[in-house]
């Protein structure tokens, strides 16, 4: 993976020391990503480059053709695998997440730049800066899909944003069910390019550093070698049903059923039998299935007090296992430690990758 910014250069001085050319370097790809050579072959293949030097004196149109040059280098290093399987020679874009991706990172490189350098090279920064946020604004506009708004009751998910609102969350998106989608997210008041739209505290982040504050953490921390990740399905399998939470607001919004692959039914996994992603979903559910025996009735036997056995089925397991597959992310918090975690409100963001796509209220 890429670094989370891109470096940003000094450039080269002229005789009286001012700036003739601003640099902006691309992170450098990271030894420890997978698609390592495959992209640096593509980097070469296309003679495309991380560093630029932009020459602070030239037109407009050479200004955007060094943009578009250090863009295609971006979508490069932000290539996932599938992206690179079907590159090819096309130059991109890719996808959104990647167009985003690509975009954004240079949208910031360039602030830092216009904070930096004189006024000379200003000028030249602004120009770039402003054709990136054209360009960002325009990844949205070219999703021809409609996404029709519909009225609903979401009681309990404006409760949970008062909820996170109170605890720090800080927020300009309210809740929206989507025609054909689900529950989503929208603006509650115009955002710019590059503004935040949520803010929130990592206290309300779900964990492992939360977890070790919990009481089953201290429970079974000795207990078969048990796992920090099996501990948070066992957390969040127990606290579903705690009415005393903290997160009851954030559970209480959790649909309760996922309809991942995990809970197909028998026709649904009749019609995949014969498949790859047949033996795949099998292959899952015997090893949680194997997962849940060695725990239950064990933990309800042990620590009768922690896990009750109405709220301890298998049903609920997999529910739990459900719920991390489908609403994790990956954060990097305060600590510097990569975490897998639920975070709330944030979870509610999965209707689309485009999220200036035009909207349409319907009412029924």
């Amino acid at each position: 993976m890429a670094a989370a910014a891109a470096a940003v250069g000094a450039g080269k001085l002229g005789a009286g020391g001012d700036a003739v050319a601003v640099e902006v370097r691309l992170p450098p790809l990271s030894e420890a990503d997978p698609l390592l050579a495959e992209k640096k072959m593509i980097l070469e293949k296309r003679n495309l480059s991380c560093e630029i030097q932009i020459p602070v004196a030239c037109s407009a149109v050479d200004a955007l053709k060094l943009l578009d040059h250090i863009i295609e280098a971006a979508r490069v290093v932000y290539m996932d695998e599938l992206e690179l399987y079907f590159a090819g020679d096309d130059v991109g874009p890719f996808s959104a997440r990647n167009e985003l991706e690509s975009l954004n990172l240079l949208l910031k490189t360039m602030k830092k730049l216009l904070l930096t350098s004189n006024t000379a090279a200003k000028e030249v920064l602004q120009i770039l800066h402003d054709e990136i946020v054209v360009k960002l604004k325009s990844v949205g506009k070219s999703d021809n899909a409609w996404m029709v708004v519909q009225t609903q009751n979401h009681d309990a998910e404006d409760s949970l944003l008062k909820w996170g609102e109170h605890l720090g969350i800080k927020s300009r998106l309210q809740i929206a069910y989507f025609q054909g989608a689900g529950r989503g997210m929208i603006a509650s008041e115009s955002i710019g390019v590059g503004d935040i739209a949520l803010e929130i505290p990592e206290s309300l982040i779900i964990s492992d550093e939360l977890l070790c504050q919990s009481e089953v953490f201290l429970s079974l921390k000795d207990f078969n070698n048990i796992t920090s990740e099996t501990m948070l399905l066992l957390w969040s399998m127990r606290e579903r049903y705690n009415l005393g939470s903290k997160f009851k607001p954030y559970f209480d919004t959790l649909p309760a059923n996922f309809n991942t692959g995990l809970s197909f039914g028998i026709d649904a996994l009749a019609a995949l039998e014969g498949t790859l992603l047949f033996d795949e979903i099998i292959q899952a559910r015997q090893h949680l299935r194997q997962q849940y025996d060695e725990l239950f009735p064990l933990l309800c036997t042990n620590f009768p007090e922690i896990f009750r056995k109405d709220v301890c089925t298998w049903d609920d397991f997999l529910w739990a296992c459900e719920l991390w597959y489908s609403n994790s992310m990956m954060i990097v918090l305060s600590s510097g430690k990569l975490s897998t975690c639920l975070v709330p409100v944030a979870g509610l963001l999965n209707h689309s990758v485009c999220s200036s796509a035009p909207l349409e209220v319907f009412f029924y």
